[in-house]
């Protein structure tokens, strides 16, 4: 059957619902609206996991391919804490940069059939005539706050301050940089995305960000202020922020963003519209694809829309209880740096590491870090086991059937 779907929103999510209905039915009638010129977004790079790309690949194995052509990967993290520096191996990570991602799912999109608006901003009081609007226009989304009354939104902000900003360093790994101050710690994630440059996000509490005037700064004095505190990781590459933008220089706090409902009539919230986790898991695009392949295939059911509508919000809610826990502890563990940050460099990357745990905050440190450790081994040990068990005991068979003979 014909349906005309209106998603308003060119991001990550709006971008690539399109695509999946399109590939479902080639006879949707699909537009996406977008208030911003084609090829204008903030941001420099984004991150995900082997998880998700493997779930594009399922979904669309053309764009995944596009994807995973232009991003980059690493399997380390490395920490700067002081004059030491800690590297750990881990999972395999990647990161694209957002405009290179915005332009795969766009081409991608246009390619099957959905129709771009670009500098076309939709009304919240004169929404399209379509039998689906999706709202996916951002954590500010108006048509979400026309009706917030209906959707029940909730945000809360967090206390830390934090700037999004790019570097011409390329970052071989994920990089953790924390350097002391006068005014308190301060520190810095950087990860590359391509062959250009990298994401450098830096967050301090309060009363260091006040201490070291960045409160009263442009956006040109606190990015000198910020590349003389992490010279040693940037090796001399400049801190880019958002160029063009007015004086002031764009330092936040988290918004954690929560809806009661993420319907209304043949309305629905998708991406940060509907839900937003702290920036510290890197799970935010990750999150709203996966938005996007939920609501994509309860709309392929043979359903009425509110049932459709309400399937995809109860799957979306329960995959998202575990992400937005972990989020909710990596955000206090920052907030709650001075804990951790004299422990020996190992112990706190470590603990870094566990963030998520909500039992860290109420254990000590150093032996949350022994039990974790010993738990390590043991598993070790366990797999170990289940690995050589089966083997030993066909040896074991081997010798008692000689010993027979």
């Amino acid at each position: 059957m014909n349906v005309k779907v209106a998603c308003v929103g060119g991001g990550p999510a709006g971008l690539y619902l399109s695509i999946l209905l399109k590939l479902r039915d080639p006879s949707h009638d699909i537009t996406v609206h977008e208030r911003n010129p084609e090829g204008s977004t903030y941001g420099w790079g984004v991150t995900y996991w082997r998880g998700l790309l493997d779930r594009l690949h399922a979904h669309d194995p053309a764009s995944a391919r596009a994807v995973e052509e232009h991003s980059v990967r690493w399997r380390d993290g490395v920490a700067h804490v002081g004059g030491h520096t800690v590297r750990h191996h881990g999972d395999e990570g990647f990161g694209i940069g957002r405009h290179r991602l915005l332009e795969i799912l766009a081409a991608r999109a246009r390619a099957l059939g959905v129709r771009l608006e670009h500098e076309h901003e939709v009304r919240a009081d004169r929404l399209p005539d379509a039998d689906l609007v999706v709202a996916a226009d951002g954590v500010g989304s108006a048509l979400r706050t026309r009706y917030a009354g209906h959707f029940g939104t909730e945000v809360r902000a967090g206390r830390n301050h934090y700037i999004w900003l790019g570097t011409t360093k390329v970052f071989d790994a994920f990089t953790f940089a924390f350097a002391e101050t006068d005014h308190g710690w301060i520190w810095a994630y950087g990860y590359g995305y391509g062959p250009g440059g990298s994401t450098c996000v830096v967050e301090c509490a309060p009363e260091t960000w006040s201490g070291l005037g960045l409160d009263r700064a442009d956006e040109a004095e606190g990015l000198v202020v910020l590349e003389k505190l992490f010279a040693d990781v940037l090796d001399g590459h400049p801190l880019t922020g958002r160029s063009g933008r007015g004086a002031g220089a764009s330092w936040l706090t988290f918004r954690t963003l929560t809806n009661r409902t993420w319907s209304r009539g043949n309305l629905v919230l998708l991406g940060d519209a509907a839900h937003t986790t702290h920036y510290s898991i890197g799970a935010g695009t990750t999150l709203a694809l996966e938005d996007a392949m939920s609501l994509a295939a309860a709309l392929g059911e043979p359903v009425a829309l509110r049932d459709a509508l309400a399937r995809y919000e109860q799957e979306r809610r329960a995959a998202l209880l575990p992400v937005q826990s972990a989020a909710r502890h990596s955000a206090q563990w920052y907030e709650n740096l001075p804990r951790y940050i004299r422990l020996p460099p190992q112990e706190m990357f470590a603990l870094l590491g566990q963030r998520h745990s909500p039992l860290l905050p109420y254990v000590p440190p150093r032996l949350y870090h022994r039990i974790d450790r010993a738990a390590g081994r043991l598993e070790t040990l366990r797999r170990l086991k289940r690995r050589l068990g089966p083997r030993i005991a066909r040896t074991v068979e081997a010798r008692n059937l000689a010993a027979r003979g």
